[in-house]
Order: structure tokens, then sequence, then C-alpha cells
């Protein structure tokens, strides 16, 4: 049987991109948003660059209950029962775990790529090449396998992989995980040039990744033998289970959880253009820019005696600014923030404030 048959890809789109406010927002996340002005939102840019390599049947995409009907109009070549819908945030593991489950119960030989859905990658079949070269290396090994970006910078905002002993292609044992670590270390694992990005997508088959939550996140693991157990004696469906034992897990990642405990873990370095568009500057570096550096997204602007700035304006209100170096200016829906790029990563923390003072008006 063609190998296509039994590779899945889970494209996790739950998130709520609070990072974009006020651009991006609860009702309609980042991931539901043309940020690039392609005509493809990010959701539909990562279901186009996995299509050509996994079937329609096998692609499941998990979001909260909340974007159901935006999933089902942005991808209706998704079948409505391969849109699992998480009642409750619970961080990347019991997300990856819950699509491990539902995929090895319909495929016993099930292989899977796990890939956010609100990362832009440029070099489309550089991609594609890196996850068959993937799913060749985790179906004739028991890995857990994760793809590893060349870093460009210090950055302090992503988690780092070190990496070991080649073992085949672009593949090698992983030595450590270090994730997140303060400027003065981000510069040593720069320069030493033993240290990738985590893209966080991964590659491992349906077996492996249940084992490795079995030992290495049994509580976690628990919950959906359970759910597989009661399904099996009839005595609920899938769904039924999932509604009530999934708020109960705990909110932890796969790489906490699973990646820096599990003694089998490897990493396939790539060169396929990533960014994980997780901030307004990541937006920023990718986006065309006029002969004063600034970005307009889809708005109308006049900028005087400014460079560097980010505008994301909603709707046809002309923008006016002048003497604004390195800002982003973002109106949309009510909110208008005007931010030093420097200062983004308060924007969480902003929202948070926001939601305190102004309750749900402005989420």
């Amino acid at each position: 049987m063609d190998k296509r048959a039994h590779r899945y890809c889970v494209i996790m789109c739950g998130g709520i991109g609070s990072r974009f406010w006020p651009y991006s927002r609860t009702r309609l996340p980042k991931q539901f948003i043309d940020f690039l002005g392609t005509g493809r939102t990010l959701l539909q840019m990562s279901y186009d660059r996995i299509s050509s390599i996994i079937p329609a049947e096998n692609i499941i995409i998990l979001t909260n209950e909340r974007y159901f009907d935006l999933v089902c109009e942005q991808l209706p070549e998704i079948s409505k029962e391969n849109i699992l819908l998480e009642p409750a945030r619970r961080n990347t593991a019991p997300c990856i775990a819950w699509a491990a489950w539902h995929i090895a119960s319909r495929d016993s030989e099930a292989s899977m790529i796990v890939t956010p859905a609100d990362h832009v990658i440029t070099r489309v079949q550089e991609f594609r090449q890196s996850v068959i070269e993937g799913f060749d290396f985790v179906e004739s090994h028991d890995a857990l396998l994760t793809l590893g970006i060349t870093p460009t910078r210090p950055e302090t905002g992503y988690g780092y992989i070190q990496i070991g002993n080649h073992t085949e292609g672009n593949i090698s044992k992983v030595k450590t995980f270090t994730e997140k670590p303060d400027i003065e270390l981000a510069k040593v694992f720069l320069a030493s040039g033993e240290f990738f990005w985590n893209s966080g997508i991964f590659i491992w088959t349906a077996a492996s990744i249940q084992s490795a939550l079995r030992k290495n996140a049994p509580d976690i693991a628990g919950v959906f033998d359970s759910a597989d157990k009661a399904v099996y004696l009839n005595k609920k469906s899938e769904d039924d289970f999932i509604a009530s034992a999934f708020p109960g897990c705990v909110s932890i990642s796969i790489d906490y959880s699973v990646m820096e405990r599990a003694n089998n873990v490897f990493v396939e370095t790539v060169t396929f253009g990533w960014n994980d568009l997780g901030t307004w500057s990541a937006l920023y570096d990718l986006s065309p820019k006029n002969s004063e550096q600034n970005v307009t997204q889809n708005c109308n602007v006049l900028a005087y005696n400014s460079k560097g700035t980010i505008f994301a304006i909603r709707g046809e209100k002309l923008v006016v600014v002048d003497g604004l170096d390195d800002y982003i200016v973002s109106d949309a829906d009510g909110v208008l923030l005007i931010c030093p790029k420097s200062r983004e990563q308060k924007i969480k923390q902003m929202v948070t404030d926001a939601k305190v003072k102004f309750g749900d008006k402005y989420e």
C-alpha cells in the first residue's frame, strides 16, 4: 500500500493570537487572517503546503469549539469528522495526545506530522522534501522527531535544541533542550553552532508518541487510554468522553512533558524559510517595506518623518503620523494600539489589563 495512506497531519489552530492584539482577537485569531496579503489565511496556507503530500482525508484540524464554523468556512475540503474541538485550552500536550489516540484508533500503522496553523514557510518545496525525509525516518525508527531551524540571531523567545551524534541525512540525536534562554546564553548558543531553534513542528508514529506519553506524562495518557476503553465498551462516544475528561488534563506543552524527558528524541535540521509569526516584529520582518522601511497592512497611511513602523488598520480610516520611528500602530474593532516595537512583549499584559478593566468588550 502507498505510504501516503498511513501518513497524517495534525494542524493545531486553537490559539487566540493575543500578541497581535488588537488585529487578532478572540473571535477572529491570527490563524484565520490573511496577514500576508496573499488571499489565503495562515490556516489555509498551512493546509496548502501539506495537502500535496498528505491526503485530505488524513488531515486533522484541532481547534477550539468556538472556531468550528471558521474552520469549515476556510477549509471546505476537510470533513467535519476531521475537526476535533477542544472543550478547553490545555496547551499542546493534551492536544497532541488526543490527536494521536484519535488517529491510532483509525489506523494502527499511522505516522503523523504535527504543525501549528500560524507559521509562515517561504520555501514550500523544501518543506515538503524535509517532511518526507522525516516520515521515512520515523517509520523505520522508534523516534520522536522535531524540525530544527538554524538560528540567525540570539533570540530569547524560542526553545533551543543542541544536536548530538549525527544519525543519517539531515537528522541527528538531540543532546539537550533549553527553553527560552536569557540573552547572554542565547549568544553563546548562536556562536557555538551546535544549537538550533525548536520550530514546534514534530513528526512521529502514533504508536511512538503514545508510548512516550504513557512513560513521561502518564496522567495525560491515562485520560485517553480511558477514552479508548469507554468507546470500546460502548459506554460513551469519543466526543462525549473528551468533552467531560479533556478539561481535567494538566495544561502543559509537549516540549516540557515529553521532548525534554524522552531518550529517543531526534532533530532534523531544515532550511525552508521558517517564521513562527509570533510577534508584530516578525510580521514586520516578513513584509514588503517602502523607502522609509515602513510596512502597511492593506491600509491607508500618510507617514511623515517616520521609519521602521508597521501599520495594521481595519476599515477605511486614513492614518496620518509624523515623527514615529519603530512603532506598531494597529486599529481594529474599537481598539487603537500605539506601541514601540521594542516593548511589544507588553502586549499580552495589555490584553489582560483591558479585560480586567473593561471585561470581554475588547478581548
